[in-house]
């Protein structure tokens, strides 16, 4: 498995670690979504554990950046503005784009063929769940074949941020096959061990997925201006 899927922090004390992971797969996976209040003796009943080791995950939370305490609310799933939304594809577009560059020299033959497969599989996924969880091992993958230990720390807070950015971009079926072939791109350049075009075309898909962020942000603000 590729060594972004476990960036976790650790939490004191075993029923914390295990509540602040259970939480964190919920915000990746869109169960808790940005705004949401994080109620302690919910989680806990839900999750089975008592409030404490509930408390100290929140606290983790709040220190990875992903949850903030809201007035007359307590603690919350955090909500990334407009600017921090651009800011964040901007670095994205930086990290990923030198990542794809980096391993159309460094990948092994059969860490290309991985991603081709992963690729396909993503393809043929059956619900927009599937196709965001492939898509991330997809994107984990390569990073691990960039083989920079450096990159990949800068990525690990990139990572947690972009699980508040809100829903996945593939949940539209267009947007998921677009992205299908924007990466059998990128898999063309790999191949070719063509650094300089592979990460020009993982620029260009990080900027195709902006421009469709761009939209639910535009289109979620202008519903919230009739509500």
């Amino acid at each position: 498995m590729p060594r972004t899927e476990g960036t976790e922090a650790p939490v004191d004390g075993p029923q914390g670690n295990q509540a602040y992971r259970a939480l964190l797969e919920e915000i990746r996976t869109g169960r808790l979504r940005p705004g949401e209040r994080l109620r302690e003796t919910e989680l806990a009943a839900r999750l089975g554990v008592s409030r404490t080791p509930i408390r100290e995950a929140i606290r983790q939370l709040e220190a990875d950046g992903l949850v903030a305490h809201a007035p007359r609310q307590g603690a919350t799933v955090r909500m990334l503005d407009y600017a921090e939304v651009m800011e964040l594809y901007e670095m994205r577009a930086v990290l990923e784009g030198t990542a794809a560059r980096l391993a159309a020299h460094a990948a092994l033959d059969i860490e290309i063929e991985e991603l081709e497969s992963l690729n396909g599989a993503l393809a043929d996924a059956p619900t927009a769940g599937e196709a965001f969880r492939l898509n991330r091992i997809f994107h984990a993958a390569l990073l691990d074949a960039a083989k920079n230990r450096f990159l990949h720390k800068s990525m690990v807070g990139l990572s947690k941020a972009l699980m508040i950015i809100g829903p996945t971009t593939l949940s539209e079926t267009d947007r998921r096959a677009a992205a299908v072939q924007e990466h059998q791109a990128l898999l063309d350049a790999l191949k070719a061990r063509d650094g300089q075009a592979a990460e020009q075309r993982m620029r260009a898909h990080i900027e195709a997925s902006q421009r469709v962020r761009i939209r639910s942000l535009r289109a979620t603000a202008g519903n919230a201006e009739t509500e």
